[in-house]
């Protein structure tokens, strides 16, 4: 083990986030409220409904299709990505919001399920008016910490009010989609 994974492994609780790293952040921030960051990924087809996700220099991110949906069921479809892409969110968001004020988190999880119509098959079959996309979604959140619960409550709350997948879930956003 390394130095710096001693230093942050704790028995019986999540490895914690770095505070000085994360109050440096929030300097940041604070000194530039209005900075935006512009995030890329590319996505290139492989075949039949598997797609490579490249985002920075990290290794491909594969989405799939389940059988069902005629895909070859080898990773999360992009609804699920999308639900894993709010889990993790709001996931980073309790942790960060509870290292800085000074939480112990012992578990933490998110359950997530949505809510989809999928009979118009992306555009090629039943196209009679209906919503596309999730109609609803639910997260429940597993937090175990040192903190009596309306604390916790709180910061769960708080950290959905902040999280940015979230508020893309349910706030208009512009989008556009043209041929190169």
């Amino acid at each position: 083990m390394t130095q710096a994974a001693a230093k942050t492994a704790l028995i019986g609780c999540l490895a914690p986030i770095d505070k000085d790293g994360l109050d440096a952040l929030i300097a940041k921030g604070k000194a530039d409220p209005k900075a935006i960051k512009t995030l890329k990924c590319k996505t290139v087809a492989e075949g039949r409904f598997r797609h490579l996700n490249f985002v920075r220099s990290l290794p491909p991110y594969i989405v799939d299709e389940p059988p069902a949906l005629l895909g070859d069921d080898t990773a999360p479809n992009p609804s699920e990505a999308s639900l894993a892409a709010l889990g993790s969110c709001l996931a980073v968001g309790i942790h960060a919001n509870a290292v800085a004020r000074g939480i112990t988190v012992y578990k933490l999880e998110i359950e997530l399920e949505g809510d989809l119509n999928i009979t118009a098959v992306w555009g090629t079959g039943d196209l009679s008016d209906k919503p596309v996309g999730f109609t609803d979604v639910r997260a429940k959140v597993t937090l175990e910490a040192d903190r009596p619960r309306a604390e916790l409550d709180a910061l769960v709350a708080h950290a959905r009010v902040w999280s940015p997948v979230a508020n893309t879930f349910s706030r208009p956003v512009n989008l556009e989609v043209a041929l190169a």
